[in-house]
């Protein structure tokens, strides 16, 4: 059974022009937005490995440059999972695995792999590729999350093939994609993507009291990741400041 966990929230990546000066003091030199970000929050979904690699030395920085409990997710890259056929994912996999994410130590949170919304539910082909994803990097667990965005896999086929890898669902609030919530891991990640820039906290006060009972709801039966990512981006970080308040409650 699992354990009851911790809530974790943050945003997307942190180097965001439009932030300066809203999110960050005026005057912050760029290379201690990190250093400030993840003490306002608990967590950043580092978004940047979708599309490069980094060094381990770029990891060891980012870990050093973050206090004690904060936790970052990573997103996967691209070549992963971007393809027709996710079986032949294996040497791609071991590279994005490979570059450096042991640096980051105790920061290391869950690793989210997002699927583009014209990939299909293909049980066969998403069985071989769970079965790629590494349980340890070096001593370290490793947590694993599908992002996927096509309603084909809103079956309890794919439900309880990610049970039987013990890989989380991404839980999408958007008008387009999905929204699956099921139990499916020892943990639960989401991404709230439906923030408006009228509104100062990005969602209006009532939707997140609902976002944080449910995120503590989530929190009874593991660790629960909460990003909010997308929609009006301005707005992100007052948003995951304005949720971290209510769950602390």
């Amino acid at each position: 059974m699992a354990k009851s966990g911790k809530i974790y929230a943050g945003i997307g990546g942190w180097t965001f022009e439009p932030w300066r000066g809203t999110f960050y003091p005026e005057g912050l030199v760029q290379k201690r937005e990190l250093e400030f970000a993840s003490r306002a929050l608990t967590s950043i979904e580092i978004n940047g490995t979708y599309y490069s690699t980094f060094k381990p030395e770029s990891w060891r920085k980012w870990r050093e440059e973050t206090p004690d409990g904060f936790v970052f997710a990573v997103k996967a890259s691209r070549f992963c999972t971007n393809r027709k056929v996710l079986a032949g994912a294996g040497e791609s996999v071991e590279r994005f695995i490979g570059q450096g994410l042991e640096e980051l130590g105790d920061r290391l949170g869950p690793i989210n792999w997002q699927f583009m919304a014209t990939k299909k539910f293909d049980p066969e082909d998403m069985e071989a590729f769970l079965k790629l994803l590494p349980k340890k990097v070096g001593k370290l667990p490793l947590r694993h999350a599908l992002e996927v965005r096509s309603p084909t896999f809103a079956t309890d086929e794919f439900y309880d093939l990610c049970r039987k890898y013990n890989a989380a669902i991404v839980v999408a609030d958007d008008d387009e994609f999905p929204a699956v919530d099921e139990a499916t891991a020892d943990f639960t990640y989401a991404r709230l993507m439906r923030t408006e820039e009228k509104v100062p906290t990005g969602y209006k006060p009532a939707a997140l009291d609902a976002w944080a009972k449910q995120a503590k709801a989530w929190a009874k039966r593991g660790d629960a990741f909460v990003y909010f990512i997308s929609g009006a981006k301005v707005r992100a970080p007052a948003a995951a400041q304005a949720f971290i308040e209510r769950v602390a409650k």
